[in-house]
């Protein structure tokens, strides 16, 4: 295994927990990429240049990352401020990742894809997508630097980054 790329996304309305008591939206952007990246780490380190990939999202900017309430209860649950918490913990995340697999030879790093015009936006966040939809990304648009990523070299891309178009933010 070369490339793991973490872009299972969820942007919820509703409040729900998981069958791990977990609230969903946490579950499904940070502890479920993170149990799936251990599971895959010994095929990662047999890789020559093994790499892993969390796609976050321009909403993390909105929330900081406070780990006593990252996750939010169901009393006064906001899926947009859930979202944003749990993509600014995957981009807090990635440097201590890096750290901590320097010596194995797997890289790890976040990228935003811009904007992008998809479904799940369409369906999450309507407003917006209706706003903004002629100025949104296309899918291809928004995989771009993920692709690029997937393939740089490791003396240009480093390891624990956050990119976007190519560049580190």
């Amino acid at each position: 295994l070369d490339v793991l790329v973490h872009n299972a996304g969820a942007l919820d309305a509703e409040f729900a927990w998981t069958e791990d008591g977990i609230e969903t939206t946490f579950q499904v952007h940070v502890v479920a990429p993170a149990l799936l990246t251990a599971a895959l780490l010994p095929l990662l380190r047999n890789s020559e240049d093994g790499r892993v990939i969390w796609v976050t999202s321009g909403g993390m900017y909105s929330e900081r990352l406070d780990v006593d309430t990252v996750e939010l209860g169901e009393e006064g649950y906001d899926g947009t401020k859930a979202y944003a918490r749990a993509k600014r913990a995957q981009v807090e995340l990635a440097p201590r990742y890096a750290e901590r697999l320097a010596s194995s030879g797997v890289t790890v790093h976040t990228m935003h894809p811009g904007w992008a015009d998809t479904p799940g936006v369409e369906r999450s966040l309507p407003r917006f997508h209706t706003l903004l939809g002629p100025a949104l990304r296309t899918p291809a648009q928004g995989a771009d630097t993920v692709v690029w990523l997937a393939g740089a070299p490791v003396e240009v891309i480093g390891s624990g980054k956050l990119w976007l178009d190519r560049r580190e933010r």
